[in-house]
């Protein structure tokens, strides 16, 4: 997951990698990539990103949550060591592409606290998730190293 800043909307530079795929048996080992524009909270820009890893049955895409700091995006805060959402559901898992929810919008409630997730599954389905980013910001803090 890349950053870069602009002046002017039309002229970037200072590419940086701010996120990388981890090493190992991770669940987001292989790749990584944001979805939706970061929510900016009090507490910093919260992203919500796919991972996947690849398994011995083909790619698993599931969905993950990351914090930056506000004012240095290139910072992160926390990272949840586990995946939030998998795919479960017979039309997340058949489909053009098993295995797969790919988080590809959100609108957030008047509350500024209810946020309806709009996520692909198995490339063939568009789905809703609700939640709570006050909640997703709690799982972060207990699920983040």
């Amino acid at each position: 997951m890349w950053l870069s800043y602009s002046p002017d909307l039309k002229n970037w530079g200072s590419h940086m990698i701010m996120m990388d795929a981890r090493k190992g048996s991770w669940w987001d080992a292989n790749k990584i990539g944001l979805c939706t524009p970061p929510i900016e909270t009090p507490e910093g820009w919260l992203i919500i990103y796919h991972g996947v890893k690849i398994s011995g049955g083909g790619c698993i895409y599931r969905i993950g949550l990351a914090l930056f700091e506000l004012n240095d995006p290139a910072n992160c805060l926390k990272r949840g060591n586990e995946w939030i959402f998998a795919p479960e559901e017979p039309y997340e898992q058949r489909g053009d592409v098993g295995n797969v929810v790919f988080p590809c919008g959100y609108i957030i409630g008047p509350d500024g606290d209810a946020i309806n997730i709009y996520y692909g599954a198995a490339d063939t389905t568009i789905a809703l998730a609700t939640g709570s980013i006050k909640e997703m910001l709690n799982w972060l803090d207990l699920h983040s190293k």
